[in-house]
């Protein structure tokens, strides 16, 4: 699914259907230190790819972000050792993500394991998260959970629930298909499951409600959330649930979506038609 996969054609410009252009570190350092101080943005996320030293440049990067401005640094990695987190750490990065991508071990072994010929193991990268967490504390290590590459909604919030249980931070995406990879030809999830997911993450993270709780039909999806409908109508007429989810201060516009929609994931707080939408699409209407 990724167009920086080793059997991807994509162009290599490009992360998800975002295309990373390229500037002088001192330029983009500028641009960082100039919008921060006016209060345009909130934070610094540093995507990583994965190449033999690219610790080194990371811990290059954040050190050179942190000589000329404060701003928090959430890096996005995959880590091979303890020691890689702690030099993000050491460097000055407050926060790390280590991409899970896949709800289940079966799907991760799939898309990112042994059957898409990665370098990944589902028990190495928790391995990881668990590292993360003892090096960054709970709450300050999220990882990435791709809704729509064939788990269940009851898949997916079970994984939330683990992840939260874990002290980890579970940001959702929308499967997007890029030209060029080899998941181009699947479809995005509907949009009305990606909605009931949203609001169970939502729920769930925000401890109103627990998984356990929840109510799931033989294929796997939400016929409960365990709350109240009025509560459940409070919540989604405030949007909350709806916006980017990750990092304190991420918005990550139009990641998973044409600027012309569907919007998956809302960068911005939402209009009052477009929640009335989304309470039609989850029957709160």
């Amino acid at each position: 699914f990724c167009p920086q996969a080793k059997s991807s054609k994509s162009r290599s410009e490009l992360l998800s259907r975002v295309s990373w252009s390229v500037f002088s570190t001192q330029t983009v350092i500028g641009q960082i230190e100039n919008t921060f101080r006016s209060g345009k943005i909130g934070r610094v996320c540093i995507q990583a790819l994965n190449y033999p030293k690219v610790f080194d440049d990371l811990s290059v990067v954040i050190k050179e972000i942190k000589e000329h401005v404060n701003i928090p640094i959430s890096v996005s990695c995959q880590p091979t050792k303890r020691k890689d987190i702690e030099r993000l750490a050491h460097a000055g990065a407050d926060r790390i993500g280590i991409a899970i991508d896949a709800a289940t071990q079966k799907l991760f072994e799939e898309v990112k394991g042994s059957g898409a010929d990665g370098p990944y193991s589902w028990p190495e990268q928790f391995k990881h998260l668990q590292g993360a967490i003892e090096v960054f504390r709970p709450g300050n290590v999220s990882t990435h959970l791709i809704i729509g590459l064939g788990e269940t909604e009851k898949d997916a919030l079970n994984f939330i629930n683990e992840c939260m249980n874990l002290g980890v931070l579970p940001a959702l995406f929308a499967f997007t298909p890029i030209s060029g990879t080899a998941l181009v030809k699947k479809s995005q999830p509907q949009l009305e499951s990606y909605r009931r997911i949203q609001l169970a993450r939502y729920l769930i993270v925000n401890r109103i409600t627990r998984f356990e709780e929840m109510q799931f039909d033989m294929r796997g999806k939400i016929v409960s959330f365990g709350t109240e409908t009025r509560e459940l109508i409070q919540i989604t007429e405030s949007g909350k649930p709806f916006l980017t989810s990750g990092c304190p201060s991420c918005n990550r516009p139009f990641y998973n979506e044409k600027p012309s929609g569907p919007i998956y994931n809302y960068p911005r707080n939402l209009h009052p038609k477009e929640i009335a939408i989304i309470k039609k699409q989850l029957k709160l209407d």
